[in-house]
């Protein structure tokens, strides 16, 4: 389409379809030199907006130039960058050789938000309107959300959402900020995208983020990193840029010492080190201290169905499991879930667990039981605040399944579990009250800190970096859930309880206690040193959290 001032829709540096151009020598072996090289068309040919100096030509820094490269040579690529490192910028230049030098080629880009999408391909076509004539492919449409070309490729800017892409053939799909989309949607979108992707040979996969915790950019990190004598789990290439590798501004000295303590003098420590360190660090008001998080690491499962359960270990004659078990009502929005815990020997161990938000709670008790009866008749500990009482009757009454364990009220002790029922106070399951949530979230925090409790799940990991102090109590961070965390929760709660204990040979306050004893004599007392205490063994301490008792009296 033209105009009188010629051009596409009056726009002089845009030329529309069906213009043929007469290419010079000289032009087609540019052009040529262009297509087998997209760092020359880059250098050359792409112009950016300097706040200082306007439109300027795209000056690739060395580590930008990795990315390209790695980027044009490889199907998926994840990097993991810092604020302000031009990483925009860099995929926006390659998209753009991509869609010129290629015929037919489809490709997303997907942000967070859709507007974060639109700006970023009004960014594109900026990019594109400075081209030569002679570089470009002819206008079809020229949108908000998309842009089509002559030579039959398209770009196409959305949300990064389940819908984005369902349905669509794409070549290449930009992932920007991927660490930042909300888990669900992140969840969905790769259950949905993942067909697209694998239906063709040669499409391509760009995911480039700052960190946010650990999530599902957090997953494909780890799993494209590659540990001492092993290799990427998948088949993405990691790039990771550091703070000081980017300039302080174009054509500027390397970001130094001096540049850092500004930064974290006008935001923060915690801030600095997620934007900038690329530290996929938690809030610092996790119940779970942070270096203690940074130790934590996922393995991968022997099993991992689509319905929500992951196997870790298969179960062994003669070893104890507890299950911990909450429920939800199956809508989609949180999630029913449980863990399955081997407590034969200390440490305790995660062997499988369990995590659906859309399963029903009439059907629930049934995939519980399937797993508990798997796994030696596990005991089974259900919280029972809301539907959770529904469940755990069907399971009981219904099903016929006696290991589910009971409570009873007894005075100031509160819920205490037994082994039958009590009277009237008495109960299938454990409503989660302030004192069993408090009490919980203490023993839950030494099990982990003291390594008395196991845990190689990404997805409890991941909640646990994300369960944080609100108020008096502890809960999901905003656009978090904690389900599989308020399992370990229960389970904290339940190694309190006398009745845990005639569960097996383990008494966790005193193994607690005695390593506790022997990590202080070891920083206290000089090499060689030994002593004789004679004085009567003290009955409980305080971890810093919470007093515990190395009594056998369970009301101490």
């Amino acid at each position: 389409m033209t105009s009188k001032k010629g051009g596409y829709l009056g726009n002089a540096n845009l030329k529309p379809a069906g213009i043929g151009i007469e290419f010079t020598k000289d032009q087609v072996k540019e052009y040529m030199k262009c297509a087998q090289d997209p760092i020359y068309f880059i250098k050359k040919y792409v112009k950016v907006v300097s706040l200082d100096e306007g439109l300027v030509p795209f000056n690739l820094y060395d580590y930008q130039e990795e990315i390209v490269n790695a980027v044009h040579n490889n199907r998926f690529v994840i990097s993991k960058l810092p604020r302000q490192s031009g990483k925009s910028t860099t995929m926006i230049s390659y998209i753009l050789h991509y869609v010129l030098f290629n015929q037919s080629m489809t490709v997303a880009v997907l942000a967070n938000k859709q507007s974060t999408a639109r700006e970023i391909l009004s960014r594109l076509k900026m990019a594109y309107e400075y081209l030569p004539l002679w570089l470009q492919q002819g206008i079809i449409e020229w949108n908000k959300g998309s842009i089509e070309l002559e030579n039959g490729s398209r770009i196409l800017a959305s949300s990064t959402s389940a819908s984005a892409v369902r349905g669509g053939s794409f070549n290449m799909i930009f992932l920007d900020e991927f660490a930042h989309v909300p888990q669900n949607i992140a969840e969905e979108f790769f259950s949905s995208v993942y067909p697209t992707i694998t239906s063709g040979q040669s499409t391509k996969v760009l995911m480039v983020s700052t960190p946010n915790g650990l999530n599902l950019f957090y997953h494909y990190w780890r799993g494209a990193t590659k540990r001492e004598g092993e290799r990427g789990k998948n088949e993405y290439i990691p790039i990771e840029i550091h703070w000081s590798q980017v300039p302080k501004y174009p054509g500027g000295p390397l970001r130094d010492q001096e540049w850092k303590e500004q930064q974290i003098k006008n935001t923060s420590e915690q801030q600095f080190q997620t934007e900038f360190e690329c530290d996929f660090i938690g809030s610092t008001n996790t119940l779970i201290s942070s270096s203690k998080l940074h130790c934590l690491n996922f393995i991968s499962p022997l099993h991992n169905n689509n319905d929500g359960l992951v196997v870790y270990e298969e179960p062994k004659e003669n070893h104890v499991y507890v299950m911990t078990i909450d429920t939800a009502r199956g809508q989609g929005l949180d999630y029913s879930a449980f863990v399955v815990i081997d407590i034969t020997t200390s440490p305790y161990k995660i062997v499988a667990r369990f995590r659906n938000n859309t399963i029903a709670p009439l059907v629930y008790p049934t995939a519980i039981r399937s797993v508990a009866d798997r796994y030696n008749h596990a005991y089974c500990l259900i919280e029972i605040n809301d539907i959770g009482a529904q469940v755990a009757d069907i399971l009981y009454q219904d099903l016929e399944y006696e290991n589910v364990l009971q409570s009873v009220y007894k005075g100031r002790a509160g819920q205490v579990i037994g082994s039958g029922f009590g009277g009237s106070q008495s109960q299938l399951g454990v409503r989660t009250t302030i004192p069993v949530k408090k009490l919980g979230c203490s023993v839950l925090k030494s099990l982990v800190e003291n390594d008395k409790l196991l845990i190689d799940d990404m997805d409890t990991i991941q909640e646990l970096y994300t369960f944080v102090a609100k108020g008096a109590s502890f809960e999901a961070d905003d656009g978090h859930n904690d389900d599989l965390v308020m399992c370990l929760v229960l389970f904290g709660w339940l190694t309190r309880q006398e009745y845990f204990k005639n569960l097996t040979d383990v008494d966790i306050r005193k193994d607690i206690y005695e390593d506790e004893m022997k990590r202080i004599e070891e920083d206290i007392l000089p090499f060689g040193f030994s002593t004789t205490i004679d004085e009567q063994e003290p009955t409980s301490f305080y971890d810093g959290e919470d007093y515990w008792s190395t009594s056998d009296d369970p009301f101490l």
